[in-house]
Order: structure tokens, then C-alpha cells, then sequence
């Protein structure tokens, strides 16, 4: 019965320590894509003056909305997939990092 409840406190507190890194891996990235966008804006309006040819222009503001786009996109995309094997990913990372600081005792 002990051993039943302290796995269920260990695993509580896996849960845990999956949910707080999956929470910073996710604000990481979403800080990322906050960044990137306004990056790309911030230099796409920078040159907008100095282009002199519609054309490339153009070009120019949909090759940065392509970019933004699938750069978003992918990034969701991997969110969705941290999202549903979190268990598995962090798990493994934190099991590892246990070891580590085991071994440097």
C-alpha cells in the first residue's frame, strides 16, 4: 500500500515537472513567433521606401508572408505534437536530468 501512494506522489510530481516545462517550451515559442513577426515587419517597413519597383515590391511582401506563415504554421504544429506526447518527450528528458544530477553527488 506505501509503495502504491508514494508512485502515485511521484507520479504527481513527474506531472508536474512535465506541465512546468511543457509551459516554458510553450511560452518560449510563442515568444518566438512574436518576435519573428515583428522582425520581419519592422524590416519589411525599414525598406519599403527604398524599393523602387512595384514588382519586387511585391515579391518582396509575399515571400515575407510566406515565411511568416509556414514558420507559424510549423510551430503550431509542433506545439500540437509536444502537447500530445509530453508525457513521452519530457519524460524522458527529466528522467535523464535526474540521472545527471545523481551522478554529480
Amino acid at each position: 500500500m506505501e509503495a502504491t501512494l508514494a508512485h502515485q506522489g511521484a507520479d504527481s510530481s513527474l506531472d508536474q515537472r512535465i506541465a512546468k516545462m511543457h509551459g516554458r517550451d510553450r511560452a518560449g515559442l510563442v515568444a518566438f513567433v512574436v518576435v519573428l513577426w515583428a522582425t520581419l515587419l519592422f524590416a519589411l517597413f525599414s525598406v519599403w521606401s527604398y524599393i523602387s519597383t512595384p514588382a519586387i515590391g511585391i515579391i518582396l511582401a509575399v515571400a515575407g508572408g510566406l515565411v511568416l506563415v509556414f514558420n507559424t504554421a510549423a510551430i503550431v504544429a509542433m506545439l500540437r505534437h509536444y502537447e500530445e506526447d509530453k508525457h513521452f518527450i519530457y519524460g524522458l528528458d527529466l528522467k535523464h536530468l535526474d540521472e545527471m544530477r545523481r551522478r554529480k553527488r
